[in-house]
């Protein structure tokens, strides 16, 4: 049934819970796994993702999160938050469950969910980040795959050391290609450390991203008022109050919005707003490993402030979608689903059911106070 009024109040009646296999979460997941979530109101479901769940993660989801999201009736999904008012921060996890209301109320209206968060293109630029390689090389070799799977810009992952010379030999090979580089927070104002980010600013970079610790925002500040490129925060921002102090700071003029660390789509959307308004470039990054959450990213970047590329999987990967169809670029542009309403593109049951470990489902039809069923 497709809901059209604008105040009518949604209360759900179920929310499914899949712990997907660790396999699904890559190295260096230290036991923590995939999970996404399912909202329903008896009609109508949406879905969100949680990229990497841990153990306490999980059981938090199960025993609190779902159960408060339950028992919250809601008009429009940006009052999906009052439902956590009592709990502990948890971005991820409230971002899974924010971003399923979207999908659910976008389905609800048959409406695509880049329309519901009020975006306006119809395609988008795709971006494609690569990890520490071991030599030059093979930089330039990974780089030459990406490029001629039609990506356009390069996101270079740098450190002390690895850094200058990494950038001048994509440069040497691909010198139209954009490129910008993530450092992880891995430099401090050292002087050679200042001295190396110098050198980078002479490069011609679309960003420099993280270059010091994340809670060193004044650090940030005064690279930023020194340099030409642009500072990009990302790993400095949990919620949209951090991004309105680094703002306030002038800590950068860049931003990665990813709806899984900012605490899902609504708070993704402020954020992007309130980076435009204060002339910072933005590019919505994906901290997902499923079709799920890289659908929510796509909708999120198609906003109109989202100007740079939005951040997909390259060529080669291994991550599982999940969802029909697939969630990838072709040729370096990545399509807005505007034919489907909610996220456009439809879990795999089949596919997912082989990577499921664990299922809870908790239903208010069949209890009054709802408690995790496994099967």
């Amino acid at each position: 049934m497709t809901h059209t009024g604008a105040a009518t109040v949604t209360r759900l009646v179920e929310v499914e819970l899949v712990r997907l296999r660790p396999s699904l979460a890559g190295r260096g997941a230290d036991r923590a796994v995939p999970v996404l979530v399912r909202v329903s109101d008896g009609q109508v479901s949406g879905w969100g993702e949680v990229p990497r769940a841990t153990p306490q993660q999980w059981e938090s989801l199960s025993r609190d999160f779902a159960p408060a999201l339950l028992a919250h009736e809601w008009r429009r999904p940006t009052e999906v938050a009052g439902a956590f008012a009592d709990l502990p921060w948890e971005p991820a996890l409230v971002g899974a469950l924010d971003t399923a209301c979207w999908d659910l109320w976008s389905r609800q209206r048959a409406t695509p969910l880049a329309h519901s968060l009020g975006g306006e293109r119809t395609a988008l630029t795709a971006g494609v980040t690569l990890p520490r390689q071991v030599t030059l090389e093979s930089v330039v070799t990974e780089v030459n795959r990406q490029v001629g799977a039609g990506f356009r810009r390069i996101r270079l992952e740098v450190e002390p050391g690895w850094d200058a010379d990494v950038v001048r030999a994509v440069q040497a090979s691909f010198p139209f290609l954009v490129l910008q580089v993530d450092a992880g927070g891995r430099y401090t104002e050292s002087p050679a450390d200042l001295d190396a980010l110098r050198v980078l600013d002479a490069l011609g970079l679309l960003a420099i991203e993280d270059p010091f610790s994340s809670d060193d925002l004044a650090a940030h500040a005064r690279l930023s008022a020194e340099l030409r490129t642009p500072v990009a925060l990302y790993r400095s921002l949990s919620c949209v109050e951090d991004l309105r102090e680094a703002v306030g700071t002038e800590a950068g003029r860049a931003v990665n919005v990813d709806p899984v660390r900012l605490g899902g789509l609504t708070a993704a959307r402020r954020a992007v707003d309130r980076a435009v308004d204060a002339g910072w470039q933005v590019w919505c990054g994906s901290s997902a490993l499923t079709g799920v959450g890289r659908a929510a990213t796509v909708a999120l970047a198609s906003l109109s402030g989202a100007s740079l590329p939005v951040e997909m999987p390259g060529a080669g990967g291994r991550g599982r979608d999940l969802v029909v169809p697939p969630v990838r670029a072709h040729d370096g542009v990545v399509p807005v689903p505007l034919a489907e309403s909610g996220l456009g593109h439809d879990v795999d049951r089949a596919a997912l059911s082989s990577y499921t470990s664990r299922t809870v489902v908790l239903d208010t039809r069949t209890a009054g106070d709802p408690g995790p069923a496994s099967t």
